[in-house]
């Protein structure tokens, strides 16, 4: 297994620069694992492949505001800090640039559309040039920090809870859980309507939706942890299901990895509360003990994403629904279409 064995081509033209309207009407590829049938719908229509019993689990948690805009209180020289990862009160992983002209000591101001002024000190760096940011005073953050997109996305948004689920409500990542983009309340009612039960946990969304592996074994590459959080009632549900024999769906990547984390234990039936930091790196060849069906976007070349969904499906399979994909011109990585995998 090679890093290039999840590479492809994409037309530059495919990656989705703004969400659609509505949420739900985003296309939907099915794909059943069972027989190789690959099925094209609109995201709406999911509920036809839901059944009474089924278990959805979401990620709840909320993009904060982490891109802040600064000046070197020695220079006046612009800075620009992305924060990643809240490790004490006022402390932050960062990473920052122009990077390799901030180091430890240097002060930065923060600046803002109002009053609100921040100063932020590099007291550490850390390994692929990710600062240790200690603030002055952690409360204005909320307010002069911008919502950051990703950075295939070169268009505006004009409303950022656009970049937001439906049911965000949990700070704390630096990108969106976005398979939940395409509920809308609406669709969540009608889903709990059919008698699928609806759970919600908290994966914080960090650093490796950013960067591609870049070595060229992907055994070698180290994944950076994330924070989540899975309840005692949701893992008492979710051992429940799978006892049961019910389908337990995962939207998205990052629930996915939660789940599988919290279900490590001997009991393969079993999955523990968990909380605390995530490094589970799925790839082909591993055993998924809980997720039986997954809903997904579409995502870049050589990222650990796609070897987690190479993981559940197959490589070959996934390989041939994105060049199906690409010839039928879905939309592709944040603002993109979705993939329903059972």
């Amino acid at each position: 297994m090679r890093t290039s064995d999840f590479s492809y081509r994409l037309p530059a033209e495919l990656i989705a620069q703004t969400p659609l309207e509505p949420r739900d009407h985003s296309r939907l590829m099915v794909l059943e694992r069972g027989d190789g049938s690959i099925k094209h719908l609109r995201f709406f229509e999911i509920v036809d492949y839901l059944s009474a019993g089924d278990v959805l689990v979401f990620n709840d948690s909320r993009v904060i505001p982490a891109r802040l805009s600064g000046r070197k209180v020695d220079s006046g020289g612009r800075v620009e800090l992305l924060l990643l990862h809240r490790l004490d009160e006022a402390v932050w992983e960062a990473l920052v640039k122009p990077g390799k002209r901030v180091n430890i000591g240097t002060k930065v101001e923060i600046e803002g559309g109002n009053s609100a002024r921040v100063l932020a000190e590099v007291i550490g760096v850390g390994e692929d040039g990710i600062k240790l940011i200690n603030f002055s005073d952690e409360a204005p953050l909320q307010q002069l920090g911008m919502i950051p997109l990703p950075p295939y996305i070169k268009s505006p948004l004009a409303d950022p809870e656009r970049y937001q689920t439906v049911y965000a409500r949990v700070l704390g990542s630096v990108a969106a859980p976005t398979a939940g983009l395409h509920f809308t309340p609406e669709l969540l009612n009608r889903i709990e309507q059919k008698g699928v039960r609806l759970l919600f946990a908290t994966l914080h969304i960090g650093l490796d939706t950013f960067r591609p592996v870049r070595e060229d074994d992907p055994l070698e590459h180290s994944i950076h942890r994330e924070y989540g959080n899975l309840s005692p009632e949701v893992a008492a549900e979710l051992s429940r299901a799978k006892t049961e024999g019910r389908r337990i769906i995962c939207v998205g990547t990052t629930t996915i990895r939660l789940v599988e984390a919290a279900a490590q234990g001997r009991d393969l039936a079993k999955i523990q509360p968990l909380e605390g930091w995530i490094d589970l790196f799925i790839l082909p060849g591993y055993q998924f003990r809980m997720a039986s069906g997954m809903i997904t976007n579409f995502h870049l070349p050589r990222s650990t994403l796609l070897m987690l969904v190479c993981a559940f499906a197959g490589r070959d399979f996934i390989k041939k629904a994105y060049q199906e994909a690409i010839s039928q011109q879905y939309r592709f990585y944040s603002f993109g279409d979705a993939m329903l995998i059972l």
